[in-house]
């Protein structure tokens, strides 16, 4: 009966923790760190121990054991995150019974991998392969490739946008991001000449296939709203046919990287890409400084 209260207790806790999350993290972060959670409370569990009981010491060693597993560095930190935020919280609602055990929990010597980023000329073959094989999809094709270039946008941002997110005269469009976080961030002519071309010439046909009265902007070939799976699929077509292997993904790494090269401040980068924390930005300027490297040896004359 103890037992079962005392489980009870443990899931309440963790309930009220991941509801307090709710707006301030993405849906995916909740349920990730629902699962971290719930992988500790379980390794308490089998200690006989609350989670009000651990120390550092237990929290090592919880760290210690996922090691031993063989859980990658980057997984054994956002499992720490996950924990250091629990117990802030738990420290806030006054359910400790002493200092914050998590408070200085970390997961020394994780190697960020470095995004894999295209060249300028490997963008440019790629936009312009970009509606090559003419058709209503054609102008779908340009339009995306060039919005997600011009703006950085991820692909559940460019899934989502709506027609009162653009406005294109002044080339500017609201990104509805992570957390339910809004930026607005500028967009080049380019891209914006592009979308007006397919909002006059290919939505409004695509709309009619499926009698779609709704205002999201990028519509699949059946009319439909594209998913972030189908945002995608248009870029893999048009990455296949001009041979270059990018992703949504790649194109976000790519202009991050190509706007610090350009001279953009690592502050104003953060707030283009919608990034809650510099520290995540900050992982461009590795990038940069590989490039840099890349060109000294090559433009040096006494570099080899």
């Amino acid at each position: 009966m103890l037992e079962r209260e005392a489980e009870e207790a443990r899931g309440s806790c963790l309930s009220s923790f991941l509801e307090a999350l709710s707006g301030r993290v993405s849906r995916l972060t909740r349920e990730a760190y629902a699962r971290d959670l719930q992988q500790w409370l379980g390794f308490l569990r089998r200690l006989g121990l609350e989670p009000e009981e651990a120390t550092p010491l237990t929290l090592r060693r919880f760290l210690a054991q996922l090691a031993t597993l063989g859980y990658a560095r980057s997984s054994m930190a956002r499992k720490a995150v996950a924990l250091r935020s629990f117990y802030a919280y738990l420290e806030k609602t006054g359910r400790l019974l002493g200092p914050d055990p998590a408070r200085f929990l970390k997961v020394g010597g994780i190697s960020r991998a470095l995004p894999r980023v295209l060249s300028r000329a490997d963008v440019e073959r790629l936009l312009e392969e970009a509606g090559r094989e003419g058709g209503i999809l054609a102008f779908l094709e340009r339009a995306l490739l060039e919005f997600l270039y011009s703006t950085g946008a991820r692909v559940s941002e460019a899934a989502g946008l709506d027609l009162a997110d653009l406005d294109l005269e002044r080339g500017l469009v609201r990104l509805k991001g992570k957390g339910r976080k809004e930026r607005i961030v500028p967009m080049g002519d380019v891209a914006a000449d592009r979308l007006r071309e397919y909002l006059q010439s290919a939505r409004p046909l695509l709309a009619a296939r499926a009698g779609y009265t709704g205002g999201r902007v990028f519509l699949g070939p059946r009319g439909l709203p594209l998913s972030p799976r189908g945002v995608r699929r248009v870029m893999e077509r048009a990455a296949r046919r001009a041979g270059v292997a990018a992703s949504p993904h790649t194109l976000r790494h790519s202009v991050a990287t190509h706007l610090l090269e350009g001279g953009m401040d690592l502050r104003t980068l953060q707030e283009f890409l919608g990034h809650a924390e510099v520290d995540t930005t900050q992982v461009y300027t590795h990038v940069s400084k590989e490039r840099l490297r890349e060109v000294y040896f090559q433009a040096h004359p006494r570099a080899r």
